[in-house]
């Protein structure tokens, strides 16, 4: 069965921000998130994620890098996992979910 980018981003979710207390996906943190098959390797995927942070200098930013690795290299399917951060574009409050709105105190 493939790795599909929803089994994905269910695991990035277990990613909290340290100072928000709220997962990146919600935040709308993940900007992209594309798996790679792996020639000769039945149901083994690389995964690329492209992420920002919510400020350029966000100090929790290697922690949640290297959460993003760690987490969705539990997968069973997945072989690699590449983090690329961007700033652009730039991430604001209007890209968070609802619920993440709503644990944030804002309306």
């Amino acid at each position: 069965m493939p790795l599909a980018e929803d089994t994905v981003r269910e695991q990035l979710k277990k990613v909290i921000d340290p100072e928000l207390f709220v997962n990146i996906v919600d935040l709308g943190l993940i900007y992209e998130v594309d798996i790679v098959e792996i020639e000769n390797e039945d149901d083994k995927y690389n995964v690329n994620i492209e992420m920002t942070m919510t400020s350029p200098m966000c100090p929790a930013g290697p922690q949640l890098v290297a959460e993003c690795k760690k987490f969705t290299g539990e997968l069973e399917q997945v072989n690699d996992v590449e983090v690329k951060v961007v700033m652009e574009p730039q991430w604001t409050p209007d890209l968070m979910t609802e619920d993440a709105k709503d644990q944030l105190g804002i309306f």
